[in-house]
């Protein structure tokens, strides 16, 4: 990285959460159908991005940072939902591994399903050092697999299969476009996540504990970000 480090943030819905911990920033603007808010001091130059919900969203966003901003890092933080017992409400976690579940080229490739060619099972690796780093700065994080797809999860029974199919321990919606976005494009990516719905909790437990979990995961990010 550059010494004065350029980073993207993208933000699907916890906006609220940015602008209670950031301040109005420093400039404003509408790129690529998306808002894009700037914040600077002297460590780093924060490009946040709000992206909307979804992995083909989170794509282009995180497309549009690496390649109109130049940023260096891009990390993705926001709440998710928990798959086990122990992924309790406001737990925060750094992703390792991400399964995006909904993809599928087993009809026509000698792949499994969920597998990407090119990647040997069904995992998309995060970072190792930047999780390894996160977790240094911030020892309550848990390392987590995530299951990522354009699905809210909210039944417990269907969070319950995620876990039991892919071992995953948190679900939500852009971290596979954000992920895959970077490694095509060679830029580290660091997702960490705060969960916001447990196992039995559905969509009205996550609008209850979305601004809590929300701030709670951006205090977590932002003593990552000034450490690294």
């Amino acid at each position: 990285m550059s010494e004065k480090k350029k980073i993207g943030l993208l933000v699907a819905v916890e906006m609220e959460s940015v602008f209670a911990r950031y301040g109005t920033p420093g400039e404003t603007e509408r790129r690529g159908g998306f808002d894009v808010y700037l914040y600077e001091n002297d460590a780093y130059t924060l490009y946040v991005i709000h992206s909307g919900i979804g992995e083909i969203a989170a794509a282009a966003a995180a497309g549009l940072l690496i390649d109109r901003y130049g940023v260096e890092l891009i990390v993705n933080f926001g709440v998710v939902g928990g798959l086990t017992e122990e992924m309790t409400l406001t737990k925060t976690c750094v992703v390792t591994r991400v399964v995006h579940y909904d993809f599928d080229l087993s009809g026509i490739d000698p792949v499994a399903p969920a597998q990407y060619p090119g990647l040997p099972d069904i995992y998309i690796p995060a970072d190792a050092d930047l999780a390894e780093k996160a977790v240094t700065l911030c020892p309550e994080l848990r390392p987590v697999t995530c299951a990522s797809a354009d699905k809210f999860v909210g039944n417990q029974a269907d969070k319950a299969r995620l876990h039991k199919l892919y071992g995953a321990d948190i679900c939500e919606m852009e971290s596979a476009g954000v992920l895959l976005t970077c490694r095509r494009n060679e830029v580290p990516c660091l997702l960490i996540k705060a969960v916001s719905d447990g196992l039995t909790g559905g969509g009205e437990e996550f609008y209850a504990e979305l601004q809590k979990s929300a701030a709670l995961c951006l205090s977590v990010t932002d003593r990552i970000i000034r450490g690294l």
